[in-house]
């Protein structure tokens, strides 16, 4: 069995989910749908995609609950059926699959470590990058470290012992505030975080599920929750730093 299988969130995506499982597939990686509450369109459209492909799998949630929601729901079917790692990509279509093999290539030289996506966009809307700038200085605060170079791609690879490991023990947010929260967390327990330059195209034709003041507001709370959780980590994350250089 491969040792990686490949974790797509999907919530009303039909037209762009069907390239994306064949792309994966095409690497020779199984592929996890996970259906996060989509509509009648969409589901029949996973149910046909699991029909065609004996490496394409489904997993339903009762209702939308949310990308983390449906990402955590992944890491643990992954787990529980005796994969290592996971890649975790967007159902949309927006991230390069091309790298795949990049990804696994940097999770083979360091097996225990988290290999997440640093993207290089196009078609980025300047509100869109000062508001990642900012998520960027606001988790090297979090971190106290510059390592995370961009907490907040969906394009990454994780091993599961440690991420469900994390799982198990804290909370991590169930939406947009997903992929920075459980990132800086597994910084936290001294998870290693190796970083893979990949492009972005981000595409007007294909719909968004960002919310701008629901998700902001969740985001916003996120950073104050992990702005407190590290000032009594602070004298770890120093001396880590420090003993890192």
């Amino acid at each position: 069995m491969n040792p990686t299988c490949v974790i797509v969130p999907v919530y009303n995506h039909p037209h762009t989910i069907g390239a994306v499982s064949a792309s994966v597939t095409a690497h020779g990686l199984p592929c996890l749908l996970v259906d996060d509450g989509s509509d009648t369109a969409c589901a029949q459209r996973l149910e046909e995609l699991q029909r065609a492909q004996t490496t394409v799998h489904l997993l339903r949630l009762p209702h939308n609950r949310g990308k983390g929601a449906a990402v955590c729901a992944g890491l643990r079917w992954a787990r529980d059926q005796g994969y290592t790692h996971a890649l975790q990509v967007d159902a949309d279509g927006q991230h390069d699959l091309a790298d795949i093999p990049r990804f696994l290539d940097a999770s083979a030289r360091d097996p225990q470590a988290v290999i997440t996506g640093s993207r290089r966009a196009q078609g980025i809307s300047a509100l869109r990058h000062y508001g990642r700038k900012v998520t960027d200085w606001l988790v090297w605060l979090e971190t106290l470290s510059t390592q995370i170079d961009d907490s907040m791609c969906g394009y990454r690879l994780y091993p599961l012992a440690a991420t469900v490991a994390l799982l198990d023990a804290t909370r991590v947010g169930q939406r947009m505030d997903f992929d920075t929260d459980i990132l800086v967390r597994l910084h936290w327990r001294g998870v290693a975080i190796a970083q893979v330059t990949t492009q972005v195209i981000y595409r007007r034709d294909i719909p968004s599920h960002f919310r701008m003041l629901r998700d902001n507001l969740r985001i916003a709370r996120m950073h104050t929750l992990l702005i407190a959780g590290m000032l009594p980590r602070a004298p770890l994350l120093l001396w880590r730093r420090w003993r890192d250089r």
